[in-house]
């Protein structure tokens, strides 16, 4: 069994640094030859200052500009970070011990790094502000929707839990505020087939075999907005919003569904009213049955006569 390499480099803002492996052979004389070749949104005079003060570095030491290519070997560094807006929310706590945390993220929070959203993500935060460097998550949210995250602590058991959430053994509940529509008869069992395609913002329901189904129940009424109950089968990229939309009640706060909208990445005044409400599984280490939930409501619910306007 290969052994895996340690980072000579420790982690920066709660971010691991990037690792690369050099090709087994080629046409460059120096690493910075290569680097500019391999990186080509880095310029040139920036892997240039990055050699020159040592923040590139080997499993020797730092690598300066004279570098030879060395073929097969690994290299290690930070990447610049993008400039990004606050998110000026906590992250809320809701359970944690020796192998899981699990915490209510709030809207406007990415679940990972990616993108434009790297330190202002809830792993990155949680990582530097829990000193948990190894931390991991077991599944996503999406950066708009607020509510549970479980987390894992230790390593080793990160498989046995992500592989829980992609076998669909988690029961999840959802919370969202929309229109109520008295023509239409809940609770609902929706299925379709949902598309996201890589590089589009917002998924799209076709025709075919249905890979998608939510159970939709109306819990609560206030005025003309309902407070609904979503139990998803399957966990289809933004499942949830496009079938409330399908049904003709988008959820509010949605700026894709049913119309594409542009929104500043700081306008926070109307976040997304979905929140997820409750995680339920047998856990696969101890086998003890697990339930936890979100202590979080909704902005439209509490601030109903704004949001009813």
């Amino acid at each position: 069994m290969r052994r895996k390499l340690r980072s000579p480099l420790p982690q920066r803002h709660g971010l691991d640094p990037a690792r690369l492996r050099l090709p087994d052979e080629g046409p460059w004389a120096t690493l910075r030859d290569h680097l500019v070749e391999r990186l080509p949104r880095v310029s040139p005079a920036r892997i240039d200052e990055l050699l020159a003060e040592e923040r590139i570095v080997g499993l020797d030491g730092p690598l300066g500009p004279d570098t030879p290519f060395r073929p097969g070997t690994f290299i290690w560094f930070h990447r610049d970070l993008p400039d990004e807006v606050p998110v000026p929310f906590e992250i809320g706590i809701v359970h944690r011990d020796d192998d899981l945390l699990v915490v209510d993220k709030p809207h406007f929070l990415a679940t990972i790094p990616r993108g434009r959203h790297v330190v202002e993500t809830a792993l990155v935060r949680l990582r530097r502000d829990l000193d948990l460097p190894r931390l991991s998550p077991a599944h996503r949210l999406d950066r708009v929707t607020a509510g549970l995250l479980l987390f894992v602590i230790r390593p080793e058991l990160r498989g046995a839990y992500q592989t829980m959430f992609r076998d669909r053994l988690v029961r999840k509940e959802y919370e969202a505020i929309a229109p109520v529509n008295p023509a239409l008869e809940l609770p609902a069992v929706v299925r379709s087939r949902i598309v996201k395609e890589r590089g589009v913002l917002a998924a799209q329901e076709v025709p075919g075999p249905p890979n998608a189904e939510t159970r939709v129940e109306l819990a609560e009424t206030r005025g003309g907005l309902g407070r609904y109950r979503l139990l998803p089968a399957t966990g289809r990229t933004h499942q949830l919003r496009l079938h409330l939309s399908g049904l003709g009640i988008p959820i509010l706060g949605d700026d894709f569904y049913p119309v594409l909208t542009e929104t500043a990445l700081d306008d926070f005044r109307r976040p997304l009213q979905l929140l997820a409400k409750t995680l339920e599984f047998t856990d696969p280490v101890s086998g003890q049955p697990r339930r936890f939930e979100s202590r979080r409501t909704l902005q439209a619910w509490t601030d109903f006569p704004a949001w009813a306007a």
